[in-house]
């Protein structure tokens, strides 16, 4: 039995680490019509994807219209950029960007009113997502 516990130890012990650096996913909310919020939201997302992260936007209420075309966003400073161009980019480097469910219908929008590579998220899915172990949840 002793010899089965320092075995079962020592194999933990090496294990560990391992599981430490796995990066985790990141699920990002933006519910926030503010464009300071919306910005760090994807600066924070920005810097996951960076360090190896797989990041994915959930757009919802005042947020997903962050999705739709021809909406023109407010220049945040030092970058000069807005959150609309930070999702681009983030969308650019393998994030996946979807609006809620509610978005569409509540806005009265269609799935071609959302900018090219914007979705509609589907809930069973995106529940599915949250709930795996290696996957936080951000929510603005």
């Amino acid at each position: 039995m002793k010899k089965l516990f320092v075995t079962l130890a020592v194999g933990f012990a090496f294990a560990q680490p391992v599981l430490a650096d796995a990066p985790s996913d990141l699920l990002v909310m933006v519910n926030s019509g503010n464009a300071q919020t919306q910005g760090m939201a994807f600066v924070l997302a920005t810097q996951a994807q960076e360090q190896k992260s797989g990041v994915r936007v959930l757009l919802c209420s005042e947020g997903g219209q962050l999705a739709v075309k021809g909406k023109e966003g407010t220049v945040l400073k030092p970058r000069n950029v807005t959150p609309n161009q930070m999702l681009q980019a983030l969308m650019k480097a393998g994030a996946k960007v979807e609006v809620c469910a509610l978005f569409l219908p509540n806005a009265d929008l269609k799935p071609t009113d959302l900018l090219e590579g914007i979705s509609v998220a589907k809930p069973p899915e995106v529940a599915a997502y949250m709930l795996q172990g290696n996957v936080k949840v951000l929510t603005y």
